[in-house]
């Protein structure tokens, strides 16, 4: 009987502590908004990303020949070439509505430095040279969705890149070569880092930025039996001044115990079942009015309570149903990382929707579970609530300047964000 009321308390706080208007339909429970500026800074910090990937473009060897006048043709090899430096200097990503995002780079330089070898019949000449590349910009399309699993894709959908002027510089006496064949040597090096850029850009995506999203959390435990769903309901949404991401946030509140566990209350559901598995299957059933106070808010949901029988070959077998009505009062806080708050104990009313097993004492389950939950389970949950909940946040995402508002029917949390690198 204790066993059967903790459960069920248990099943019925889960839901309190994430019944809101936005866990019922289709409506998302929590929505994380990123602003204009939000972007901005994301894109700065992706500059920083693409920059590390770009020093690490391997640029192919490469010859040719040239004809010199009175002199005949001749043979050219450039070789050993490495990117000394990439700066990245301006960026912008912005919402392509109904798709994703739109990251344009711009004002761009790449320095290579490398090895040149010249021969002509008995002549052969060789040396070092500097590639500067300028006026390099970028575009790419990122197409936002969602996996099965509730975290968010990303793909880069299309990628150009365009090299405005490509200016090699041979020291030495030997500069004036340069003159004879820069045309061939510039539109080549031009051509092959154009590739090879947006090749880095298409690595960076795959194999840095989408398995850094697969690190957002989608659920979190308020006690063993019950939690709270971070997943994504559907993809992020762009419009034209911000991302939305929408997050479930529903209670994922089922229980499993024995039918001889309710025999107190419904004895003829362990005679008809003897010693068989019983599953508690939670909700909320309609969305509850929300009150809020200067740093306090109430609601009372209406939750419903399904029991099923587990028969042999998976068949569940509905058994009775009960409404509950509850009164909740909390105060919240927030942090740079966690939600924290405190529950008021207020009772619970239990009522029989519907028993297909004969006679239930709803008016002694109604009394062990308010006894339950006020003598033991509030204060245990009021203990976990002032630890409080970790925020969905990605990996090695740190929030500050936090803000709570109260808003009708919503609480708006706003908050800055910093990326710190490791």
């Amino acid at each position: 009987m204790w066993a059967s009321a903790r459960a069920l308390a248990s099943l019925l706080l889960g839901l309190l502590l994430s019944s809101s208007p936005g866990t019922l339909g289709a409506h998302p429970g929590l929505v994380a908004r990123i602003t204009a500026k939000g972007l901005e800074y994301v894109a700065k910090e992706g500059l920083v990303a693409l920059q590390r990937e770009l020093h690490k473009i391997t640029l192919p060897d490469f010859d040719g020949d040239f004809k010199i006048k009175h002199v005949g043709r001749g043979n050219y090899e450039f070789h050993s070439l490495d990117i000394r430096s990439c700066e990245l200097l301006a960026s912008t990503l912005t919402p392509l509505p109904g798709q994703g995002l739109s990251l344009s780079i711009s004002d761009s330089s790449i320095q290579v430095h490398g090895r040149w070898k010249v021969r002509k019949s008995f002549l052969r000449l060789q040396g070092s040279f500097d590639l500067w590349v300028k006026g390099i910009t970028i575009s790419v399309n990122l197409i936002l969705g969602s996996e099965p699993s509730g975290r968010p894709t990303v793909t880069a959908s299309s990628c150009s890149s365009h090299i405005h002027d490509v200016e090699v510089d041979m020291p030495g006496a030997l500069g004036w070569l340069l003159n004879l064949f820069h045309n061939q040597i510039e539109s080549k090096l031009q051509r092959t880092l154009e590739s090879k850029i947006c090749e880095a850009v298409q690595k960076s995506v795959t194999s840095d930025l989408q398995p850094y999203l697969q690190t957002l959390p989608v659920t979190t435990d308020i006690d063993s039996l019950a939690g709270i769903d971070y997943s994504l309901m559907e993809p992020p949404q762009a419009t034209a001044q911000m991302l939305d991401v929408m997050l479930k946030v529903p209670p994922t509140s089922t229980i499993r115990l024995t039918t001889k566990s309710f025999r107190p209350f419904v004895p003829r559901l362990a005679k008809r079942y003897p010693n068989m598995n019983l599953e508690l299957q939670g909700r909320v059933a309609s969305a509850p009015v929300l009150n809020f106070s200067p740093g306090n808010l109430s609601l009372a949901p209406q939750m419903e309570i399904e029991a099923f029988v587990l028969l042999p070959g998976s068949v569940k077998e509905p058994v009775f149903q009960l409404g509950v009505a509850a009164n909740v009062s909390a105060m919240l806080t927030f942090n740079t990382s966690r939600i924290t708050g405190f529950l008021k104990p207020e009772k619970i009313l239990v009522e029989l929707k519907e028993s297909k097993v004969g006679v239930f004492n709803v008016e002694l389950l109604e009394a062990l579970l308010n006894y339950y939950l006020i003598s033991t389970l509030y204060p245990e949950v009021n203990e976990k609530l002032a630890k409080g909940f970790p925020l969905p946040l990605l990996k090695h995402i740190q929030l500050y300047d936090p803000v709570l508002q109260i808003h009708k029917d919503f609480l708006f949390l706003g908050t800055n964000i910093q990326y710190v690198r490791v």
